[in-house]
């Protein structure tokens, strides 16, 4: 599982560089063999590991066809997936197209999501990260107004 987050920086040529503690990880878990894409419904990339991305693409691709949005969910998610590896000194490429979807330029964010990574340009994550401080109140209007989830009525840390 990966948790936390990490800022880093995109070097002149585009390459992010995995930091040593998840290298390893991802070598027991899938040999360094990685899936970039975009994440539609945030802004931000995705960085899976490849088994776990098997599992994405299968129930993406298990979507209908002549559904206008799974069509466009399937386009953008499995049309910019690159599978990338670590070069020798564990830095991954970042190609242009999908700098430019989640508007990273220099200083990014690498950000634990249990089997997967977002990565965000870092000033966005920072501001994502200060609003945290409005979730209790965010979280007390869903349940007053009906629009909490099940999934969430009764959920504890």
């Amino acid at each position: 599982m990966f948790t936390g987050s990490t800022q880093m920086a995109l070097d002149g040529k585009g390459r992010l560089a995995i930091p040593a503690r998840l290298r390893e990880r991802l070598t027991a878990s899938c040999a360094g063999h990685l899936v970039l894409t975009a994440d539609p419904t945030s802004g931000c990339l995705l960085l899976y590991p490849y088994p776990e991305w098997e599992r994405v693409a299968s129930r993406l691709n298990a979507l209908p066809s002549l559904d206008p949005i799974a069509k466009e969910l399937k386009r953008l998610v499995i049309g910019s997936a690159e599978e990338v590896d670590p070069d020798s000194a564990g830095r991954i490429l970042v190609n242009p197209m999908l700098r430019r979807f989640a508007k990273l330029e220099k200083s990014v964010a690498l950000v634990g999501q249990g089997e997967k990574f977002e990565i965000w340009d870092d000033a966005t994550w920072q501001g994502l990260f200060e609003q945290a401080a409005q979730f209790p109140q965010l979280l007390a209007n869903a349940a007053r107004d009906g629009t909490l989830s099940e999934g969430l009525k009764g959920f504890s840390l």
